[in-house]
């Protein structure tokens, strides 16, 4: 894991890959507990049998699901010290490219894109691919935006 040490000299990291996570395991429990969680019950994601009729052949994980891993992913990645308090303050450009099949491992790509100083704080957006290991289109492309205080 990398640490970062405050918001001073972060501009001079835009553009650099902060690091990679550790693969994951998403596996019929995993995906099932979501569900759960969610309220989201659609067959793809829980019907084995009619899944493996269906487009991709299995069930797969949800989209959000996927975007649900960016917090577990970026604490394996990166660690910002110093500040008093982050805040989740939203994403832009999320997108889906390849479904997530039952038992797939997935990893995230973490590459600071933009640090923008405003009189709140100093806000972070950083670029997340999770790749699904031994495919070439990634599961997940999104930007996570961070509000960091002082």
């Amino acid at each position: 894991m990398r640490t970062l040490n405050g918001t001073a000299g972060l501009e001079e990291l835009v553009g650099e890959e902060l690091g990679r996570s550790e693969w994951m395991l998403v596996d019929q429990q995993t995906i099932d507990a979501f569900a759960e969680a969610t309220g989201d019950h659609q067959w793809i994601h829980l019907d084995a049998d009619r899944a493996a009729s269906g487009p991709f052949g299995t069930t797969i994980a949800h989209g959000f699901f996927t975007l649900s891993l960016l917090p577990k992913f970026s604490t394996e990645i990166f660690s910002l010290e110093g500040p008093s308090m982050k805040i989740n303050y939203g994403l832009n450009k999320v997108r889906f490219p390849q479904p997530v099949p039952v038992d797939s491992r997935l990893r995230d790509i973490a590459t600071l894109k933009e640090v923008t100083r405003t009189a709140k704080g100093t806000q972070l957006v950083v670029s997340h691919v999770i790749e699904i290991e031994g495919v070439e289109r990634p599961a997940c492309i999104a930007e996570m935006v961070t509000l960091v205080i002082e």
